[in-house]
């Protein structure tokens, strides 16, 4: 991969980077697209990481459909798929890992507090394609929202020469935003998923008619999450848009961020002030 990305540089193409777990879908295919924009070539990978999992998560039953994923990017024009075993990955195998890149300060909130070790595996898999690919930009979805914000203060801290281009949520027509795991829902579910990009959309409109009280945003959402029998909320919270830490006033560029399980599934989705 190293020595393929050095030869596309070499023939003057820049290389664009689109890093994912497989169980590729629309919003995947949108990443793929806005990086084909560039006019570079477009690197995909594939691999599903096993230290950003934690013990009782669903690594085993995550869905692995390289062959479904090899077919949709070549339909979006990726120029190489980069699908690396375990043993590639982590020389003395994922449970032996001794060095670690741990950010700690927009990871330590959230996502990182309900999932210890989460985003040292983000943060150490990225870094390991980061070198592996050695792309010109590299490109992330907005779903993920505390992952973008950690992976740019991860380039930022360690002088990565990459540009990380953040691509807008990718929805459904009813709004649930997609997901790998949205598969895991079955009807019923799938109908109260609803719930989490609903939350978010009434604390929005209720900012936009001047409401700038965090704690009344954070209420609406929560209101949302209980009208649904089959949803638990996990987190519903405004926070700064850049540090993801708890705010006072909320104001235009803060986010609505939210967690919760829809039957067994837990679907996280957040919302721009």
């Amino acid at each position: 991969m190293t020595s393929a990305s050095a030869a596309l540089k070499r023939a003057g193409r820049a290389v664009a980077f689109v890093p994912t777990m497989g169980a590729l879908h629309e919003g995947h295919a949108t990443l793929m697209r806005r990086a084909r924009e560039t006019g570079a070539a477009v690197i995909a990978s594939i691999y599903v990481n096993p230290t950003q999992f934690g013990p009782k998560e669903d690594l085993s039953k995550y869905p692995r459909t390289l062959e479904a994923d090899c077919t949709i990017c070549e339909r979006e024009g990726v120029t190489a798929v980069f699908a690396p075993t375990d043993a590639e990955m982590y020389t003395d195998g994922p449970g032996n890992v001794s060095t670690w890149v741990d950010e700690s300060q927009v990871a330590r909130r959230l996502e990182g507090e309900r999932r210890p070790g989460h985003f040292r595996g983000v943060c150490t898999v990225v870094a390991k394609l980061f070198n592996t690919v050695q792309p010109d930009a590299a490109f992330f979805g907005q779903k993920d929202y505390q992952q973008l914000k950690v992976i740019q203060r991860m380039v930022r801290d360690l002088r990565y020469p990459i540009q990380i281009v953040p691509v807008a949520t990718v929805r459904e027509a009813d709004g649930l935003a997609m997901s790998s795991r949205n598969r895991y829902l079955n009807a019923e579910e799938r109908s109260h998923a609803l719930v989490v990009s609903l939350a978010l959309k009434a604390a929005r409109e209720l900012f936009l008619k001047g409401e700038q009280n965090p704690e009344r945003l954070e209420a609406v959402m929560r209101e949302q999450v209980v009208g649904a029998s089959l949803a638990r909320l996990d987190y519903a919270e405004v926070v700064d848009g850049e540090t993801l830490e708890r705010i006072t006033e909320a104001r235009p560029g803060d986010v609505a961020l939210i967690a919760a399980y829809v039957g067994a599934t837990r679907l996280i989705d957040n919302l721009s002030l």
